[in-house]
Order: structure tokens, then C-alpha cells, then sequence
């Protein structure tokens, strides 16, 4: 099997390989060189070697009309449908050669979308800041390559690339340095489901590419049994982890890939490639809630959405549109939550038109689960992205947050929470002409259904995607409580350090209850037998705490309205 893109093999020597099968021919076009005509294989692949080295830009004629990227470059100039440029992977000199990582139960993730801070470089000037809190981890919002300079990155179409507007592959790499000389891993999330729709060429010489009779909102499903396509992603995933030396990858809306053939067999061979020296961390993100996906050996965790969303109903009271499956009884579907993981667990859901959903999950323990109250999805899925800083109650916020931090699930936080911020994050793009009138009307058509978007006004001031004042605005600024919301995570994340983690591994649950109706109390017996205790009240009516002494963590009159508790006994 060959591997895709543009391989040095020597010095000032490049290996170049592109998998066509619908093509007769294609022609190899170096920028200052002559054209080289390519060989081609029974199996679709072409091939060619010539005396070049890094920094070489070069990209694939198909035919007189038509010169396309490396669909596996490593690094464009020009944009997505500009050249690709020749990479060498080892030519970054590490300042951090023996890092090994940490273990998964010490993650305290940050959600960060590299555009809005500034960049590779401006995401490393914030994680001293970061580590001194109490984070153990920053997650990137996707990184690859994509139409424009502006985007959430889950519109890429260069897998390969770091997008040029973040900064070079050695600026990644030296965020990633960086990072690990704090004593800070780096998640990646990678999106294996779709490609974005401005410069993918891929239908052009390579329809097996896709499956065009599976139907995905994106178009065809992507062929992930074909062995090309297999091969494109996993060698995709061992780069991030190999040559960039992350710590882990989180997988995007893996049920849209509807191949959990896939997914395991992908597991097991960066499982293998990694070997056993590294801490190395795989997350999904899936919407079926999974749970056979999550068996030892495969991914460590799944992104809980089941968390937020109950967890945003208590805190908002918005029932509508995916909210309606947490809207009744939402105190007991938290206390399932925090028992046994997964809310839905084969019933059915209301969103889904009662179309069953998850599979049993009590078995797992706490940390198979990454639980949060706000991410990239939740506030910028909101037509105006607003944050929970102006939706819930200050107070009922902070005993959220508590649960969050305190609780032996995984936590992860979105830029911002630590600073009370208030901005909004808004969903942008970069597009042009009849691709970005169709996103950003798309994008109002997608609010009609909602009472407060349902007459055109008040659609048309959902923010223009492909505005440069969208993405602007989104940067996470500090709120006017950021003081007092930096020294509350401080508290809980020192507690957490302290109490929570080194107890963590091999907790299980001893069972949770709704004691009211925004109410709950949960207990776990930790790793080494202690018991964790939390009382949370999110609703409007006082209820009864236990009568525990000396907690651990309080917060408001013990049962009163926006009150936490949280007590370790040994």
C-alpha cells in the first residue's frame, strides 16, 4: 500500500504518491521545475521520485483545465487551492524529547479554537497562565487546512495541513513544546466524517473516495472500508501523534462515519504505533452513545453531551429543539448521569422522532466520560452565541461549575469559563460569492423553526458568517467578574488536584438520586475506598442536604436555592 503525499526520502530528494483510480494519467507540476509524468499502478496510485527537498511547491495536473493540491499536503501556499509545499517531518528540534504524557485521569481540559487567539503562537502565550490555574490539558479546535483564513476548522479539506493563518507545522509543533515544558498535554479534535466544500478535489479523480448511494448532510458517506481511504485517515491520526507529538486526538461526530468497524480496527493500529511508553489519549465524540466503543483498548472516552444538556435545562429552563429529551424530570436524568454516564441509554428520544437512542453504559467508570457545560457546539450552535454567563443565574453557575470540577467524570471547559467571559461565540466563516450567500442564509433558514427566529427580522440579526466582525467577536475577553470566577476555578481545581485525582482511578459509582425537583445527591467510592459525597440544588425550592461534617467544598446556605456541597470521607 503506498502513503499518500509527498515523502522525503533523501536529502533533497521527495517521493510523491496520489491515489487517482479515475484518472488515466496525471502530471507532477513543480514550481520552477519541468512537469514529470507520473506512474501509474494497477491499483489507482501514482507515483513519482524526484530530486527535491523541503519547501518544494508542487500540485497535481489531471488535465489541461484542471491542477489540484495534495489531498495529503502537509503545508499549502495560497490557500486550499493553491500549491502544496514539500515538509520535512523531522526537521523541528524538540525541546522536550522525553516527554511521556500523564495519565487520563489527570486531564482538566480547555477547549481553544486557535483562530480567535491570535494562532499557534498567540495559543502558547496563554498556557502559562493556563497551567498556573490548574489545567492540565488544551484541546484544539481543528487545525487542518480550509477555504478562507477564518473558520471553525470543521470545514477542512487538507486533513494534513495546519491551516496557513494559524502559523507553519513548526509553529504547531512549538505550541506543543511548549505546552509540554509547562507540564501541559494537547488534544487535537480531527474530522474524519466530511470534507469541507471549498477546495476538495477529491470527486475529481477519486469517486471510490466515497460512498455516493449513503446519504450524510455533507453529501456522500466517506468510503472508510475502502484501504486507501482507510490509510488516509490513520496515517492522519499517527502524524498528529507521532511527528507532532500530541496527546491525544478527539474524533468528530464519529457516528456520522456509521463504521464502527472503522473506528475500532483505527484504535487498535494507533494503539500499536504509539506503543506502550507514551501516555496517549483517544476521545470520541458520538451522538449514538456508544458504549462498546469505549471497551478497554479502544477510546478512552466520549464527550457527554447527555452532562450538558440535562445540566443547561436546570440551569436555563430552555426546553426546545435537542433540549426536549432532558425537559421532564431533569433532576432524576442528571442523577442517571452522574451514576451510570449516558441519560439515554436505548430509550427513546423525542428529538430523534422517538427513534431509540445509546446503549448501557453503567458499567464504565466515571472517567469514560468527558462532561462539560459549555463547548465550541453548545454556546456557537446558538444563533447568537451567547454564553451560560448570561442565560443562568450567577450563583446557580458557580454550584454547576463545582459539580463540574469536584465530580470524577473528566472535566472540560471552553475558553473563556475561567474569566466569567460574556462574549459570544459566534459561528464564522471565510467564504465567498454564491458559497457564502448560501451558508450565511442556510445558516437563518436553520433558526426558523425557533419561536424567537420565526419572523424574518429578527432572522436577519443572526450575524453574517463570513463577516469579519463575527469571528472578531468571538474571542473569549474577560467578563467584568473575572476576578472573582479566576479565583473560584482556582479553589475547585486546587481541590480537585488534591482529593480528587490521586483517588481517581478505579472509582465507581455508588448510586445518585434527585432530591428535588433541580436537585440531586451522588456518592462514589473513590480508588482507594474513600467516599465522595455531592449535594447540588439548581432549582427554586430549598430541599435537605445530608448532615455531613466538614465539607470538603461549600457553596451557599446548605439546600437553599443555587447550593452545592461536597464532602470526602475516608
Amino acid at each position: 500500500m503506498s502513503r499518500w503525499g509527498a515523502t522525503p526520502v533523501a536529502a533533497g530528494r521527495t517521493r510523491f504518491t496520489l491515489w487517482a483510480p479515475d484518472r488515466p494519467e496525471v502530471t507532477l507540476e513543480i514550481d520552477g521545475h519541468a512537469p514529470v509524468a507520473m506512474d501509474r499502478a494497477e491499483d489507482g496510485w501514482f507515483s513519482a521520485e524526484v530530486p527535491v527537498g523541503a519547501g518544494t511547491r508542487y500540485r497535481f495536473r489531471l488535465d489541461a483545465d484542471l491542477a489540484v493540491p495534495d489531498p495529503a499536503s502537509r503545508a499549502q501556499a495560497g490557500g486550499v487551492n493553491g500549491w502544496s509545499v514539500v515538509v520535512d517531518p523531522d526537521s523541528y528540534r524538540w525541546a522536550t524529547p522525553d516527554w511521556r504524557g500523564r495519565p487520563w485521569e489527570e486531564a482538566v481540559i480547555e477547549e481553544v479554537h486557535v483562530g480567535v487567539l491570535g494562532g499557534f503562537a498567540g495559543v502558547a502565550e496563554r498556557l502559562p497562565a493556563l497551567a498556573d490555574l490548574g489545567i492540565t490539558a488544551i484541546e484544539l479546535m481543528p487545525v487542518n487546512a480550509f477555504g478562507g483564513t477564518r473558520n471553525w476548522g470543521y470545514d477542512g479539506v487538507l486533513p494534513y495541513a495546519p491551516a496557513e493563518s494559524y502559523g507553519s507545522p513548526d509553529d504547531l509543533k512549538a505550541l506543543v513544546d511548549r505546552a509540554h515544558g509547562l507540564g501541559l498535554m494537547v488534544f487535537l479534535d480531527v474530522v474524519y466524517n466530511h470534507f469541507g466544500p471549498d477546495g476538495n478535489y477529491l470527486g475529481a479523480y477519486a469517486r471510490e473516495f466515497f460512498h455516493e448511494d449513503v446519504h450524510t448532510p455533507w453529501g456522500g458517506a466517506v468510503a472508510v472500508d475502502a484501504e486507501p481511504v482507510h490509510r488516509f485517515f490513520v496515517d492522519n491520526a499517527r502524524m498528529w501523534l507521532e511527528e507532532y507529538r500530541v496527546d491525544g486526538l478527539r474524533f468528530d461526530a464519529v457516528h456520522a462515519i456509521g463504521n464502527p468497524a472503522f473506528l475500532d480496527r483505527m484504535a487498535a493500529e494507533l494503539r500499536e504505533a504509539v506503543g506502550q511508553d507514551r501516555h496517549v489519549h483517544l476521545v470520541l465524540e458520538n451522538e449514538e452513545n456508544d458504549a462498546e466503543r469505549l471497551a478497554p483498548g479502544r477510546y478512552h472516552a466520549q464527550w457527554n453531551d447527555d452532562f450538558h444538556n440535562v445540566l443547561h435545562v436546570l440551569l436555563t429552563g430552555e426546553t426546545s429543539a435537542y433540549y426536549q429529551d432532558f425537559a421532564d424530570r431533569p433532576a432524576e436524568r442528571l442523577a442517571r448521569c452522574l451514576s451510570e454516564g449516558f441519560i439515554y441509554q436505548g430509550e427513546g428520544s423525542p428529538n430523534h422522532d422517538g427513534k431509540p437512542r445509546g446503549s448501557r453504559s453503567s458499567h464504565l467508570p466515571p472517567t469514560s466520560f468527558v462532561a462539560f457545560l459549555q463547548n465550541h457546539d453548545q454556546v456557537g450552535n446558538r444563533a447568537m452565541g451567547e454564553r451560560l454567563t448570561l442565560l443562568a443565574h450567577p450563583d446557580k453557575l458557580r454550584a454547576a461549575t463545582a459539580l463540574l470540577l469536584l465530580g470524577p467524570q473528566i472535566p472540560l471547559l471552553f475558553m473563556g469559563d475561567s474569566e466569567g467571559s460574556e462574549a459570544p461565540f459566534l459561528f464564522f466563516t471565510d467564504f465567498h460569492d454564491e458559497l457564502a450567500d448560501a451558508v450565511r442564509e442556510g445558516r437563518r433558514k436553520e433558526f426558523a423553526k425557533f419561536q424567537a427566529f420565526a419572523d424574518p427580522a429578527a432572522r436577519a440579526r443572526i450575524p453574517d458568517p463570513n463577516a469579519p466582525a463575527t469571528s472578531e467577536r468571538s474571542r473569549p475577553d474577560p467578563g467584568p467578574e473575572a476576578d472573582a470566577w479566576r479565583a473560584l476555578y482556582r479553589e475547585l481545581l486546587g481541590l480537585r488536584h488534591a482529593h480528587i485525582v490521586p483517588r481517581l482511578k478505579g472509582t465507581r459509582s455508588l448510586g445518585a438520586e434527585a432530591i428535588g425537583d433541580g436537585a440531586v445527591l451522588a456518592r462514589w467510592q473513590m480508588g482507594d475506598g474513600a467516599r465522595l459525597t455531592i449535594a447540588l440544588n439548581l432549582g427554586d425550592s430549598p430541599v435537605a442536604f445530608p448532615d455531613l461534617a466538614n465539607p470538603l467544598f461549600a457553596r451557599g446556605e446548605p439546600g437553599a436555592p443555587a447550593s452545592v456541597a461536597v464532602w470526602m470521607e475516608a
